[in-house]
């Protein structure tokens, strides 16, 4: 069945897969982008089942007047999303805020803004693009982690206020796929400014650029995942993609389990205790 999928980052890497898939699927695409003319024109021109709008995700204002064009949306795909990299001390408060700001209150204003259309149909599906980053902290990524664990908690706790409403969510864990996330208008490297961390900085920056085109995921392919997932009568509340990402996410299970575990003597016992008479 065609449903109307909305896009956030549509003009590159990722969101422009899924925006072709999408298409090629027989669905009705809104493609969104900070430049619209350039997001259609990735996309191949004009199409009958395309629709192009401006979106920068970090405006609440845009994010409103995006949906505000259209009378029904089915699918909700936040994609748009960018990568501070660096170790935390050379990141700056200000780069920390702009790096939340893009990937956790963004995909919020635009959820914020077509909620309540959803809840008028009683229907829908918010799918967040999130990290394995999001569920395993990593060198170099302390401000991109950051922003995607609260990605993490805000869409596992969405669940139970839309749920009421048949409105479905899933947070998707992609691992390294060959989209554009390390390109430079992607990525912010940081400039090496303390002497301590110089070495590192340089030579991660170089091991990180090194990866761009070779990693091992086909974005093509999650790009067709995810719209399997957006059929599905009962989608996952979290989708973990990729070989690396399965296996570092159960990797991560066990060592919370064992975590919890060792905390049992000590942190289960901290209760008030009850008065005897």
């Amino acid at each position: 069945m065609s449903k109307v999928i909305f896009v956030t980052g549509a003009g590159r890497g990722l969101g422009t897969d899924l925006a072709r898939e999408a298409l090629a699927a027989g669905h009705q695409v809104i493609a969104t982008g900070r430049r619209p003319e350039e997001v259609e024109k990735t996309l191949g021109g004009p199409q009958d089942n395309l629709l192009t709008t401006k979106l920068d995700i970090t405006s609440p204002q845009d994010a409103q007047a995006a949906v505000d064009r259209f009378g029904r949306i089915d699918v909700l795909i936040n994609n748009a999303g960018n990568f501070y990299a660096g170790y935390f001390e050379e990141i700056t408060a200000d780069q920390m805020r702009q790096q939340f700001e893009t990937n956790l209150f963004g995909p919020m204003n635009v959820t914020r803004a077509i909620l309540p259309i959803l809840r008028g149909q009683r229907d829908g599906h918010i799918i967040t693009l999130s990290s394995s980053a999001g569920l395993i902290g990593q060198e170099f990524c302390v401000a991109y982690a950051a922003s995607k664990f609260g990605v993490e908690g805000w869409m596992e706790s969405l669940r139970y206020d839309v749920e009421p409403y048949n409105i479905r969510t899933t947070v998707v864990e992609p691992g390294f796929f060959r989209t554009e996330l390390l390109v430079d208008a992607s990525t912010t490297w940081p400039e090496p400014t303390i002497a301590d961390y110089a070495e590192r900085t340089t030579a991660t920056i170089a091991a990180w650029k090194s990866m761009n085109g070779q990693q091992g995921g086909d974005p093509a392919k999650l790009a067709r995942a995810l719209l399997t997932i957006a059929d599905q009568t009962e989608p996952p509340l979290r989708f973990v993609a990729g070989a690396d990402a399965i296996e570092g996410v159960e990797a991560k299970a066990r060592e919370l389990l064992a975590q919890a575990q060792a905390s049992r003597e000590l942190g289960g016992n901290l209760g008030h205790d009850d008065a005897t008479a």
